[in-house]
């Protein structure tokens, strides 16, 4: 398949069966890197790497941000990949918005789609001179000599400065306080961001789980409206079961003495299974 043409490929093409644990064999090996979870390519510069290795020269690798963690920083190298995509007339629709907020799903589908993308070019033929490690350390290098482009945490930590040392304070332990803190935030909305993903599939477990009882009890329903049946006493009696309102109260009581006193119900269904005189107590 072409490079060009793996852009249109489909939710069930074989792309999309790669188990997450081959993508980041595959990531880890091609950029020397260490990942253990597909969500930690989240930021985008795995992907903008992906593709400086297979099409050298295109990615402007020092607007590649690898230390992101904000979902601004993040959207800033997406912005690199969209710009590349569309240099390469690469037709993929890049959903930032599911990427940033880290969810495993979203992030692995682009990346199985990505991989698919990097085996078609050349045939999957790496380039032997590339240095991933190399690319990476250059690309910082060059973003951080250009002066305009300094991080927020580089200008929190100035106004820091600036305002401890008129005072006479150190300020360098409050540098590391306002780091620890940060990193501790971004660890917590990791393990929130976890829960949620849990929550959806457990919600999604349980609606599918309503939907399958629902259906039952509409077949039932219908059922008893056949006219040939709805005016047998067990009939009324499922359907007081059916349409009883108070969710608290079972409804089954009521409806086995609607049974019971119905006049000549059970010896109705002796007869039919050919026992007319055949007893009940």
């Amino acid at each position: 398949m072409a490079a060009a043409a793996v852009a249109s490929i489909g939710l069930m093409d074989s792309a999309y069966f790669v188990g997450r644990g081959e993508i980041l064999s595959w990531i880890n090996a091609t950029l020397q890197l260490s990942l253990g979870k597909v969500e930690e390519a989240a930021s985008g510069a795995v992907q903008c790497q992906l593709l400086d290795m297979v099409h050298p020269g295109v990615v402007p690798m020092h607007k590649v941000n690898f230390d992101a963690k904000t979902e601004y920083d993040m959207i800033q190298n997406y912005k690199v990949l969209q710009d590349v995509f569309n240099k390469l007339r690469i037709n993929k629709n890049i959903e930032v918005n599911k990427l940033v907020k880290g969810r495993p799903l979203d992030n692995l589908e682009f990346l199985q789609w990505l991989k698919r993308y990097c085996d078609a070019v050349n045939g999957g033929i790496m380039n032997e001179n590339y240095n991933p490690a190399e690319r990476r350390s250059k690309g910082c290098k060059e973003r951080n000599h250009k002066g305009p482009n300094k991080s927020s945490k580089s200008l929190q930590a100035n106004r820091l400065s600036s305002a401890n040392s008129a005072d006479g304070a150190p300020t360098t332990e409050k540098v590391c306080i306002s780091t620890v803190t940060e990193e501790r935030y971004m660890e917590q909305i990791q393990q929130l961001s976890e829960k949620i993903v849990d929550l959806k599939v457990s919600v999604d477990s349980t609606e599918k789980e309503r939907d399958f009882y629902f259906s039952k009890l509409r077949d039932i329903e219908i059922l008893c409206q056949r006219p040939e049946l709805e005016h047998l006493p067990m009939t009324k009696g499922i359907r007081k079961i059916l349409y009883a309102a108070d969710a608290k109260d079972s409804s089954l009581s009521e409806a086995n003495e609607i049974i019971t006193r119905s006049p000549g119900m059970f010896s109705d269904e002796a007869e039919c299974q050919g026992t007319p005189n055949a007893s009940y107590t």
